[in-house]
């Protein structure tokens, strides 16, 4: 297992990323979560880096920013949480500082500091 991803009953977007994670994993996650929103509605995403996360596999593209370029205003604001170690290759690989939103880390002991900062 490599993503996952659900709305929660507060409505935020909870993605689980675990193992090594595949460039098809992710695309199939981003797919999941946009066909679950309306057509004027953005999402707020609670990252969930898992004890076991790896990193990323494969030989796929990992640079493809098709899905950024052309639905990346439709993320409000993205919290991750997980270890400490992990802080700055998640900020740089979901665009923190390059996109509108507001992404901000977050270590587990956070969690609900990063879903009240989410609100």
């Amino acid at each position: 297992m490599g993503a996952t991803i659900e709305q929660d009953k507060s409505g935020l977007w909870v993605m689980r990323v675990s193992g090594a994670l595949r460039k098809e994993e992710m695309d199939a996650v981003q797919a999941a979560g946009l066909k679950g929103l309306g057509p004027n509605e953005n999402a707020r995403v609670l990252v969930m880096i898992e004890d076991d996360f790896r990193g990323w596999v494969g030989t796929e593209v990992w640079n493809d920013m098709t899905f950024f370029m052309q639905h990346g205003d439709r993320i409000e604001k993205i919290a991750l949480v997980g270890n400490s170690k992990w802080e700055e290759r998640m900020l740089m690989f979901t665009g923190a500082g390059l996109r509108r939103a507001p992404v901000k880390y977050f270590i587990p002991e956070q969690l609900a500091a990063a879903r009240a900062w989410l609100q």
